[in-house]
């Protein structure tokens, strides 16, 4: 059970993410910082996906969530380029 509670720890933080970038996109023309924030977010909900998909595939297999382990934005954003 307290596996599921930090599961949906990651996807409200995913919520949270996702609400700021359709607020900045909302807004009309981004500023610079805007985009830059967009780049961050973008990032960051990636990361908090793979995070999940980590802890749901350790679950499937019988292992333990909690070894799911945050990757680096380098690490995730490169699994497009493989």
């Amino acid at each position: 059970m307290a596996e599921e509670r930090k599961d949906d720890t990651v996807l409200e933080h995913i919520r949270r993410l996702a609400a700021e970038e359709e607020r900045l996109y909302a807004e009309g023309s981004p500023s610079d910082e805007d985009r830059q924030r967009l780049g961050r977010i973008n990032v960051e909900l990636d990361r908090c996906w793979d995070l999940l998909r980590q802890r749901r595939a350790l679950r499937d297999a019988g292992q333990d969530p909690d070894d799911a382990e945050p990757r680096s934005a380098d690490t995730v954003e490169n699994y497009r380029d493989s």
